[in-house]
Protein backbone atom coordinates (compact mmCIF):
# COMPACT_ATOMS: atom_id res chain seq x y z
CA UNK A 1 0.00 0.00 0.00
CA UNK A 2 2.92 2.29 0.93
CA UNK A 3 4.25 1.77 -2.39
CA UNK A 4 1.76 2.41 -3.99
CA UNK A 5 0.83 5.86 -2.29
CA UNK A 6 4.46 6.38 -3.45
CA UNK A 7 3.92 6.08 -7.12
CA UNK A 8 0.49 8.00 -6.96
CA UNK A 9 2.50 10.86 -5.16
CA UNK A 10 5.11 11.14 -7.86
CA UNK A 11 2.83 11.17 -10.61
CA UNK A 12 0.74 13.72 -9.21
CA UNK A 13 3.92 15.94 -8.40
CA UNK A 14 5.02 15.36 -12.23
CA UNK A 15 1.88 16.36 -13.59
CA UNK A 16 1.32 19.55 -11.36
CA UNK A 17 5.25 20.33 -11.51
CA UNK A 18 4.09 23.19 -14.15
CA UNK A 19 1.92 25.94 -13.57
CA UNK A 20 0.06 25.15 -17.31
CA UNK A 21 -1.34 22.58 -16.21
CA UNK A 22 -3.73 24.43 -13.54
CA UNK A 23 -4.96 25.93 -17.19
CA UNK A 24 -6.17 22.94 -18.27
CA UNK A 25 -7.17 21.31 -14.65
CA UNK A 26 -9.36 24.41 -13.59
CA UNK A 27 -9.14 27.51 -15.81
CA UNK A 28 -10.57 26.10 -19.20
CA UNK A 29 -13.18 23.60 -17.79
CA UNK A 30 -14.54 26.76 -15.84
CA UNK A 31 -14.14 29.43 -18.62
CA UNK A 32 -15.63 26.67 -21.12
CA UNK A 33 -18.33 26.34 -18.82
CA UNK A 34 -19.14 29.90 -18.48
CA UNK A 35 -19.50 30.31 -22.14
CA UNK A 36 -21.47 27.54 -23.14
CA UNK A 37 -24.04 28.32 -19.70
CA UNK A 38 -24.32 32.10 -21.33
CA UNK A 39 -22.82 33.31 -18.26
CA UNK A 40 -22.85 32.57 -14.25
CA UNK A 41 -26.42 31.57 -14.87
CA UNK A 42 -28.76 32.04 -11.77
CA UNK A 43 -32.65 33.72 -12.04
CA UNK A 44 -31.36 35.87 -15.00
CA UNK A 45 -33.50 38.01 -16.72
CA UNK A 46 -34.18 37.54 -20.48
CA UNK A 47 -35.97 40.41 -21.59
CA UNK A 48 -34.14 42.55 -23.60
CA UNK A 49 -31.87 45.31 -22.09
CA UNK A 50 -32.47 49.01 -22.86
CA UNK A 51 -30.57 51.66 -22.20
CA UNK A 52 -32.64 54.67 -20.87
CA UNK A 53 -31.20 58.52 -20.56
CA UNK A 54 -33.53 60.37 -18.50
CA UNK A 55 -33.05 63.98 -19.50
CA UNK A 56 -36.29 65.37 -17.98
CA UNK A 57 -36.58 63.56 -14.82
CA UNK A 58 -40.31 64.53 -14.67
CA UNK A 59 -43.28 62.45 -13.11
CA UNK A 60 -43.87 61.98 -17.15
CA UNK A 61 -40.57 60.15 -17.56
CA UNK A 62 -40.75 58.25 -14.28
CA UNK A 63 -43.87 57.11 -15.65
CA UNK A 64 -42.70 56.20 -19.18
CA UNK A 65 -39.82 54.39 -17.63
CA UNK A 66 -42.13 51.77 -14.93
CA UNK A 67 -44.19 51.18 -17.43
CA UNK A 68 -41.15 49.71 -19.75
CA UNK A 69 -39.82 47.92 -16.69
CA UNK A 70 -43.42 45.97 -16.24
CA UNK A 71 -43.05 45.00 -19.94
CA UNK A 72 -42.00 41.33 -20.78
CA UNK A 73 -40.12 42.16 -23.52
CA UNK A 74 -37.28 44.38 -22.42
CA UNK A 75 -35.89 45.54 -19.66
CA UNK A 76 -34.66 49.79 -19.32
CA UNK A 77 -31.29 50.03 -17.51
CA UNK A 78 -31.18 53.82 -16.39
CA UNK A 79 -27.68 54.89 -17.84
CA UNK A 80 -25.54 58.51 -17.49
CA UNK A 81 -25.56 59.79 -21.29
CA UNK A 82 -22.12 59.35 -21.25
CA UNK A 83 -22.06 55.88 -20.58
CA UNK A 84 -25.70 54.77 -22.47
CA UNK A 85 -23.94 56.03 -25.68
CA UNK A 86 -20.54 54.31 -24.84
CA UNK A 87 -22.50 51.04 -24.46
CA UNK A 88 -24.46 51.48 -27.95
CA UNK A 89 -21.45 52.51 -29.73
CA UNK A 90 -20.03 49.31 -28.43
CA UNK A 91 -22.80 47.40 -29.35
CA UNK A 92 -22.94 45.97 -26.01
CA UNK A 93 -26.99 46.96 -25.42
CA UNK A 94 -29.43 46.64 -28.55
CA UNK A 95 -31.09 49.71 -28.30
CA UNK A 96 -30.71 53.46 -26.55
CA UNK A 97 -33.76 55.39 -25.19
CA UNK A 98 -32.91 58.86 -24.74
CA UNK A 99 -35.98 60.59 -23.41
CA UNK A 100 -35.89 64.43 -23.44
CA UNK A 101 -36.07 67.28 -21.26
CA UNK A 102 -39.46 68.80 -22.85
CA UNK A 103 -40.80 64.80 -21.79
CA UNK A 104 -43.12 66.81 -19.14
CA UNK A 105 -47.07 66.82 -19.06
CA UNK A 106 -46.57 70.93 -19.84
CA UNK A 107 -44.82 70.44 -23.25
CA UNK A 108 -46.85 67.49 -24.20
CA UNK A 109 -50.08 69.72 -23.82
CA UNK A 110 -48.65 72.16 -25.65
CA UNK A 111 -47.68 69.49 -28.53
CA UNK A 112 -46.20 66.00 -29.55
CA UNK A 113 -42.73 65.81 -27.62
CA UNK A 114 -40.77 63.36 -29.65
CA UNK A 115 -38.12 60.50 -27.96
CA UNK A 116 -35.22 59.49 -29.20
CA UNK A 117 -34.91 55.93 -29.86
CA UNK A 118 -31.29 54.54 -31.25
CA UNK A 119 -31.40 51.23 -32.84
CA UNK A 120 -28.55 48.83 -34.00
CA UNK A 121 -29.11 48.05 -37.58
CA UNK A 122 -30.17 44.52 -38.69
CA UNK A 123 -30.60 43.78 -34.91
CA UNK A 124 -33.91 41.57 -33.66
CA UNK A 125 -33.26 42.79 -30.36
CA UNK A 126 -33.49 46.24 -31.76
CA UNK A 127 -36.85 45.51 -33.20
CA UNK A 128 -38.44 44.32 -29.85
CA UNK A 129 -36.89 46.91 -27.75
CA UNK A 130 -38.83 49.44 -30.78
CA UNK A 131 -42.30 47.71 -30.21
CA UNK A 132 -41.88 48.01 -26.28
CA UNK A 133 -41.18 51.95 -26.54
CA UNK A 134 -44.03 52.74 -29.08
CA UNK A 135 -46.47 50.70 -27.05
CA UNK A 136 -45.86 52.64 -24.33
CA UNK A 137 -44.98 55.98 -25.89
CA UNK A 138 -48.57 55.85 -27.76
CA UNK A 139 -50.30 54.60 -24.36
CA UNK A 140 -49.06 57.95 -22.82
CA UNK A 141 -49.79 59.90 -25.62
CA UNK A 142 -53.44 58.75 -26.31
CA UNK A 143 -53.96 59.26 -22.18
CA UNK A 144 -53.12 62.75 -22.43
CA UNK A 145 -54.98 63.01 -25.70
CA UNK A 146 -57.85 61.59 -23.94
CA UNK A 147 -57.40 64.11 -21.14
CA UNK A 148 -57.44 67.02 -23.35
CA UNK A 149 -60.35 66.27 -25.37
CA UNK A 150 -62.13 65.68 -22.05
CA UNK A 151 -61.35 69.72 -20.92
CA UNK A 152 -62.11 70.71 -24.20
CA UNK A 153 -65.52 69.70 -24.12
CA UNK A 154 -66.00 70.03 -20.60
CA UNK A 155 -65.08 74.00 -21.38
CA UNK A 156 -67.48 74.58 -24.28
CA UNK A 157 -70.04 73.37 -21.97
CA UNK A 158 -69.39 75.47 -18.79
CA UNK A 159 -65.65 77.71 -18.72
CA UNK A 160 -63.41 76.90 -16.20
CA UNK A 161 -63.41 79.39 -13.49
CA UNK A 162 -59.41 79.31 -12.98
CA UNK A 163 -56.68 77.73 -14.28
CA UNK A 164 -55.93 75.61 -11.44
CA UNK A 165 -59.85 73.97 -11.73
CA UNK A 166 -58.78 73.61 -15.45
CA UNK A 167 -55.38 71.46 -14.62
CA UNK A 168 -57.58 69.98 -11.59
CA UNK A 169 -60.48 68.84 -13.86
CA UNK A 170 -57.15 67.75 -16.53
CA UNK A 171 -55.57 65.26 -13.76
CA UNK A 172 -59.02 64.01 -12.59
CA UNK A 173 -59.88 62.82 -16.63
CA UNK A 174 -56.09 61.53 -17.00
CA UNK A 175 -56.65 59.12 -13.83
CA UNK A 176 -60.12 58.28 -15.82
CA UNK A 177 -58.72 57.46 -18.37
CA UNK A 178 -55.95 55.11 -17.02
CA UNK A 179 -58.18 53.49 -15.04
CA UNK A 180 -60.94 52.60 -18.16
CA UNK A 181 -57.83 52.12 -20.39
CA UNK A 182 -56.43 49.31 -17.69
CA UNK A 183 -60.09 47.66 -17.15
CA UNK A 184 -60.41 47.87 -21.19
CA UNK A 185 -60.66 43.90 -22.55
CA UNK A 186 -57.91 42.20 -24.53
CA UNK A 187 -58.28 42.45 -28.05
CA UNK A 188 -55.96 39.57 -28.69
CA UNK A 189 -55.56 36.03 -26.78
CA UNK A 190 -52.64 34.40 -26.51
CA UNK A 191 -52.53 30.86 -26.49
CA UNK A 192 -49.27 28.59 -25.31
CA UNK A 193 -48.49 25.86 -27.07
CA UNK A 194 -48.93 22.28 -24.56
CA UNK A 195 -46.50 20.11 -26.39
CA UNK A 196 -44.07 18.92 -24.36
CA UNK A 197 -40.13 19.60 -25.48
CA UNK A 198 -38.63 16.26 -26.43
CA UNK A 199 -35.44 17.44 -25.61
CA UNK A 200 -34.91 18.21 -21.73
CA UNK A 201 -32.04 20.92 -21.88
CA UNK A 202 -30.81 23.51 -19.57
CA UNK A 203 -27.43 25.47 -20.95
CA UNK A 204 -26.35 25.65 -16.86
CA UNK A 205 -26.71 22.27 -16.48
CA UNK A 206 -25.70 20.37 -19.71
CA UNK A 207 -22.62 23.02 -19.71
CA UNK A 208 -21.35 22.29 -15.97
CA UNK A 209 -22.09 18.46 -16.63
CA UNK A 210 -21.00 17.89 -19.80
CA UNK A 211 -17.67 20.50 -19.70
CA UNK A 212 -16.87 18.82 -16.25
CA UNK A 213 -16.74 15.30 -18.10
CA UNK A 214 -14.90 16.85 -20.95
CA UNK A 215 -12.06 18.12 -18.95
CA UNK A 216 -11.56 15.10 -16.64
CA UNK A 217 -11.88 12.28 -19.29
CA UNK A 218 -9.06 13.68 -21.35
CA UNK A 219 -6.53 13.54 -18.75
CA UNK A 220 -7.45 10.37 -17.72
CA UNK A 221 -7.04 9.06 -21.12
CA UNK A 222 -3.41 10.73 -20.41
CA UNK A 223 -2.77 7.88 -18.40
CA UNK A 224 -1.71 5.93 -21.68
CA UNK A 225 0.70 8.87 -22.19
CA UNK A 226 2.34 8.33 -18.89
CA UNK A 227 3.11 4.30 -19.40
CA UNK A 228 4.37 5.01 -22.96
CA UNK A 229 6.79 7.84 -21.72
CA UNK A 230 7.65 5.55 -18.54
CA UNK A 231 8.36 2.06 -20.92
CA UNK A 232 10.02 4.40 -23.99
CA UNK A 233 12.35 5.56 -21.77
CA UNK A 234 12.86 1.93 -20.00
CA UNK A 235 12.09 3.78 -16.51
CA UNK A 236 9.45 1.44 -15.89
CA UNK A 237 11.69 -1.67 -16.69
CA UNK A 238 14.15 -0.72 -14.16
CA UNK A 239 11.16 0.29 -11.78
CA UNK A 240 10.60 -3.38 -12.02
CA UNK A 241 13.54 -4.84 -10.89
CA UNK A 242 12.74 -3.25 -7.58
CA UNK A 243 10.75 -4.80 -5.08
CA UNK A 244 7.55 -3.61 -7.14
CA UNK A 245 5.39 -5.58 -8.68
CA UNK A 246 3.41 -5.04 -11.60
CA UNK A 247 0.45 -4.87 -9.86
CA UNK A 248 1.30 -1.98 -8.00
CA UNK A 249 2.93 0.30 -10.27
CA UNK A 250 -0.25 0.01 -12.13
CA UNK A 251 -2.55 0.42 -9.47
CA UNK A 252 -0.69 3.32 -7.84
CA UNK A 253 -0.79 5.10 -11.35
CA UNK A 254 -4.04 4.83 -12.00
CA UNK A 255 -5.32 5.50 -7.92
CA UNK A 256 -2.82 8.63 -8.61
CA UNK A 257 -4.71 10.36 -11.60
CA UNK A 258 -8.24 8.93 -10.33
CA UNK A 259 -7.81 10.64 -7.21
CA UNK A 260 -6.82 13.95 -8.98
CA UNK A 261 -9.66 13.27 -11.83
CA UNK A 262 -12.30 13.42 -8.55
CA UNK A 263 -10.59 16.40 -6.79
CA UNK A 264 -11.48 18.25 -10.28
CA UNK A 265 -15.13 16.85 -10.30
CA UNK A 266 -15.66 18.17 -7.15
CA UNK A 267 -13.94 21.55 -7.18
CA UNK A 268 -16.58 22.03 -10.75
CA UNK A 269 -19.39 20.51 -8.64
CA UNK A 270 -18.58 22.90 -5.90
CA UNK A 271 -18.30 26.30 -8.94
CA UNK A 272 -21.71 24.71 -10.86
CA UNK A 273 -23.13 24.99 -7.03
CA UNK A 274 -22.18 28.00 -5.49
CA UNK A 275 -21.60 30.23 -8.53
CA UNK A 276 -24.44 29.23 -11.10
CA UNK A 277 -26.95 27.85 -8.41
CA UNK A 278 -26.86 24.27 -9.83
CA UNK A 279 -28.63 21.34 -7.73
CA UNK A 280 -25.88 19.52 -7.66
CA UNK A 281 -25.86 18.42 -3.93
CA UNK A 282 -29.60 17.21 -4.01
CA UNK A 283 -28.58 13.26 -4.15
CA UNK A 284 -24.50 13.45 -2.39
CA UNK A 285 -24.79 9.45 -2.66
CA UNK A 286 -25.85 9.25 -6.09
CA UNK A 287 -23.45 12.21 -6.94
CA UNK A 288 -20.54 10.39 -5.76
CA UNK A 289 -21.72 6.94 -7.24
CA UNK A 290 -21.44 8.61 -10.72
CA UNK A 291 -18.58 10.77 -10.45
CA UNK A 292 -16.30 7.78 -9.03
CA UNK A 293 -17.77 5.50 -11.59
CA UNK A 294 -17.30 7.97 -14.43
CA UNK A 295 -13.63 8.55 -13.52
CA UNK A 296 -12.90 4.78 -12.72
CA UNK A 297 -14.32 3.75 -16.36
CA UNK A 298 -12.09 6.84 -17.96
CA UNK A 299 -9.40 5.34 -16.34
CA UNK A 300 -9.92 2.15 -17.70
CA UNK A 301 -10.01 3.35 -20.78
CA UNK A 302 -6.78 5.10 -20.79
CA UNK A 303 -4.87 2.16 -19.41
CA UNK A 304 -6.31 0.10 -22.32
CA UNK A 305 -4.59 2.92 -24.98
CA UNK A 306 -1.37 2.83 -22.81
CA UNK A 307 -0.95 -0.98 -23.87
CA UNK A 308 -1.17 -0.45 -27.40
CA UNK A 309 0.16 2.55 -27.10
CA UNK A 310 3.89 3.05 -29.05
CA UNK A 311 4.87 6.10 -28.46
CA UNK A 312 3.85 9.24 -25.82
CA UNK A 313 3.36 11.79 -28.58
CA UNK A 314 0.39 8.96 -29.99
CA UNK A 315 -0.90 8.10 -26.98
CA UNK A 316 -1.62 11.96 -25.68
CA UNK A 317 -2.63 12.17 -29.57
CA UNK A 318 -5.10 9.38 -29.61
CA UNK A 319 -5.91 10.72 -25.45
CA UNK A 320 -7.53 13.99 -27.19
CA UNK A 321 -8.72 12.38 -29.94
CA UNK A 322 -11.09 10.22 -28.19
CA UNK A 323 -11.33 12.20 -25.05
CA UNK A 324 -13.09 15.03 -27.52
CA UNK A 325 -15.08 12.96 -29.84
CA UNK A 326 -16.51 10.88 -27.05
CA UNK A 327 -17.51 14.53 -25.33
CA UNK A 328 -19.44 15.34 -28.63
CA UNK A 329 -20.55 11.86 -29.44
CA UNK A 330 -22.29 11.56 -25.81
CA UNK A 331 -23.70 15.21 -25.29
CA UNK A 332 -20.62 16.83 -23.45
CA UNK A 333 -20.91 19.85 -26.09
CA UNK A 334 -24.41 19.56 -27.52
CA UNK A 335 -27.86 17.91 -26.14
CA UNK A 336 -27.49 14.38 -27.68
CA UNK A 337 -30.81 14.11 -28.99
CA UNK A 338 -29.90 16.93 -31.67
CA UNK A 339 -27.77 14.43 -33.12
CA UNK A 340 -29.23 11.25 -35.93
CA UNK A 341 -30.57 8.03 -34.26
CA UNK A 342 -27.79 6.03 -36.22
CA UNK A 343 -25.66 7.97 -33.91
CA UNK A 344 -27.41 8.33 -30.93
CA UNK A 345 -27.48 4.72 -30.69
CA UNK A 346 -23.96 4.44 -31.68
CA UNK A 347 -22.53 6.24 -29.05
CA UNK A 348 -24.53 4.39 -26.30
CA UNK A 349 -20.94 2.01 -26.60
CA UNK A 350 -19.09 5.41 -24.60
CA UNK A 351 -18.81 6.02 -21.35
CA UNK A 352 -19.53 9.85 -21.82
CA UNK A 353 -23.01 8.93 -23.28
CA UNK A 354 -23.53 7.32 -19.83
CA UNK A 355 -21.72 9.77 -17.43
CA UNK A 356 -23.42 12.16 -18.52
CA UNK A 357 -26.74 10.62 -18.70
CA UNK A 358 -26.47 9.89 -15.04
CA UNK A 359 -25.20 13.66 -14.22
CA UNK A 360 -28.15 15.25 -15.58
CA UNK A 361 -30.41 12.93 -13.77
CA UNK A 362 -29.11 14.20 -10.81
CA UNK A 363 -28.95 17.91 -11.71
CA UNK A 364 -31.19 18.49 -14.46
CA UNK A 365 -33.81 16.27 -13.43
CA UNK A 366 -33.47 16.20 -9.92
CA UNK A 367 -33.67 12.74 -9.89
CA UNK A 368 -31.32 10.43 -6.80
CA UNK A 369 -29.80 7.12 -6.27
CA UNK A 370 -32.71 5.46 -8.85
CA UNK A 371 -31.80 7.46 -11.50
CA UNK A 372 -27.82 6.77 -11.65
CA UNK A 373 -28.15 2.53 -11.03
CA UNK A 374 -28.23 2.28 -14.51
CA UNK A 375 -25.61 5.06 -15.91
CA UNK A 376 -23.23 3.28 -12.33
CA UNK A 377 -23.74 -0.38 -13.37
CA UNK A 378 -22.90 0.32 -17.36
CA UNK A 379 -19.56 2.73 -16.36
CA UNK A 380 -18.66 -0.38 -14.01
CA UNK A 381 -18.71 -2.87 -16.88
CA UNK A 382 -16.91 -0.50 -18.91
CA UNK A 383 -14.52 -0.03 -16.52
CA UNK A 384 -13.85 -4.11 -15.72
CA UNK A 385 -13.80 -5.07 -19.43
CA UNK A 386 -11.22 -2.17 -20.79
CA UNK A 387 -8.92 -2.70 -17.43
CA UNK A 388 -8.79 -6.60 -18.22
CA UNK A 389 -7.83 -5.81 -21.65
CA UNK A 390 -5.18 -3.11 -20.41
CA UNK A 391 -3.76 -5.36 -17.73
CA UNK A 392 -3.67 -8.52 -19.99
CA UNK A 393 -1.85 -6.33 -23.04
CA UNK A 394 -0.09 -4.30 -20.78
CA UNK A 395 4.04 -4.13 -22.56
CA UNK A 396 6.56 -2.85 -20.00
CA UNK A 397 9.38 -2.68 -22.44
Amino acid sequence: MRKMLIIAWKDVRLRFAGWSEWLFFLILPIAFTLVLAGGTGGSADARVRLAVVDEADSPLSAQLIDALSRSAAVRPDPLPRAAADSQFSGRRVSAELVIPREFDMAHLLQGPVQVELRQQPNNMNALVAYQAVTTEVDRIGSLVGIAGASVAEAQQVKPFASAAERQAYFDASLSAAETLMAQAPDRMTTTQGATADQIEYDPRANSSAGQLITWVFVPLLGISGMFAYERQKGTLRRLLTTPTNSATYLLGTVFGQVITALVQMLLLVGFGIAVMHLNWGQSPAALALILVTSALAAAALGTMLGAFARSEGQANGLSWLLGMLMALLGGCWYPAELFPQLVRTASQVLPTTWAMQGMLNIVLRGQGLAGVLLPVAVLLGMATLFFAVGVRRFRFE
